[in-house]
């Protein structure tokens, strides 16, 4: 406590410098803190956009079916697999896929259909949910469509309007009806938005003449079960399945997420150094100026570690208390952001990256790891950072600076 209180004297010898100093420090662990909440925010969102709505933590395909998408590749033993999944209570949605053509009076495009059971659907995920318009599908087949915004806009469709089915089905003939929009989706990737026409499993094998088959089973536990554990699990439910994580089916997404925090790393540490470098000017400055203290100092005996030391022990009181203040600050607006976020749709309008879309809504995500991390960086910087004046207050010679 006496040492504490006498390199705290020490400090305010100067309070102009050492004010500066403390507020330069203060400032820049505020804005790591409120920059590491936010980008934490951004990629949990946008991880969560990719697998908690369409993806799914993973995903059980037929060997070779994502190369090409054969409508007669459908997975081996599909019901099994989804009772002994849904035993586990692992949220599952079997899903089947095909293409084909929509129009709306002038207008026509290409669609991925997509046949679902509405219910496991809601069960395991967010995408019921996430409509700019309308509604999801019902329980029963009534031949209704969910499409993607894009897809929607391009037909100029609106909930209600009646849109023409065609479709070459599996046993070779052409398959076409009338269906009626009851929802659009809000933004989820390029993909999706595109293309996808969503319809009852029902509906769908009677379009394409697909009495049975499952295509896909997409996964999702909500992150209860670790990523490695549950692709071991799922390779040892059906071992003739391919089964893939979201970082296998969303490569260029998963190499995005790693390069951020690359990114993170390199502006935390132009942050780490400009404090540094100003905490190591307040400590020369301050050595210059005790150059007489330190060499009485060295003439009464004491040890050049004890002057090291002292000299180290300021340097971490300052950052220590300067460190307070950034923590208030940047707890503060964290809390904020993360509570009303920053609206960029107006600035930037809807933002798709690498097939996956940003929520407009940038909100951030307060954690453990972006307070304390910031904390004790700094602090092991600054006191890095006064070694060099350190060393140089305990090689003075006393002869020449008493």
């Amino acid at each position: 406590m006496h040492l504490l209180l006498i390199s705290w004297r020490n400090l305010w010898r100067n309070r102009r410098r050492t004010a500066i100093t403390m507020a330069a420090v203060s400032l820049n662990t505020m804005i790591l803190i409120t920059t590491y909440s936010l980008m934490d925010g951004l990629l949990g969102q946008t991880v969560r956009n990719a697998t908690q709505l369409v993806t799914g933590e993973a995903q059980l395909h037929a060997p070779g079916y994502l190369s090409d998408r054969s409508l007669y590749k459908t997975l081996a033993d599909s019901q099994t697999i989804l009772q002994e999944l849904q035993e586990r209570s692992i949220g599952v949605a079997p899903r089947t896929y095909g293409y084909g053509l929509v129009s709306q009076e002038t207008k026509a495009a290409g669609a991925l259909f997509w046949g679902v059971e509405p219910a496991m659907e809601k069960a395991a995920f967010e995408l019921a949910e996430h409509l700019a318009e309308g509604s999801f599908l019902g329980p029963s087949p009534h031949k209704a469509l969910v499409l993607g915004k894009k897809l929607a806009r391009s037909l100029n469709a609106q909930v209600g309007s009646e849109i023409v089915v065609l479709v070459q089905a599996a046993d070779g003939s052409v398959g076409n009806d009338l269906f009626t929009v009851v929802g659009i989706l809000k933004p989820v990737g390029e993909g999706v938005d595109r293309n996808a026409a969503i319809m009852h499993q029902d509906d769908f094998r009677q379009l394409f003449v697909m009495p049975d088959g499952i295509h896909e089973i997409a996964v999702n536990t909500g992150g209860r079960i670790p990523l490695a554990m549950l692709t071991e699990i799922l390779s040892g439910l059906a071992p003739k399945a391919e089964v893939k994580s979201w970082h296998q089916l969303l490569p260029t997404f998963s190499d995005m997420i790693q390069l951020s925090g690359a990114s993170m790393s390199i502006f935390g540490a132009i942050f780490f150094i400009a404090a540094g470098l100003g905490v190591m000017n307040t400590m020369l400055m301050a050595t210059y100026e005790r150059a007489h203290e330190f060499g009485l100092l060295k003439a009464l005996g004491t040890s050049p570690w004890r002057i090291v030391r002292d000299v180290t022990v300021e340097a971490w009181l300052l950052a220590c208390v300067s460190t307070i203040f950034g923590v208030l600050s940047g707890l503060a607006a964290a809390f904020a952001l993360q509570k009303f976020g920053l609206d960029t749709s107006k600035i930037a309008g809807e933002i798709t990256l690498v097939g996956v879309v940003f929520d407009p809504v940038w909100r951030a995500s307060l954690s453990l790891k972006a307070v304390v991390q910031p904390v004790i960086t700094m602090w092991i910087v600054c006191i890095v950072a006064a070694l060099y004046p350190a060393a140089m207050s305990a090689r003075l010679d006393p002869v020449k600076n008493i």
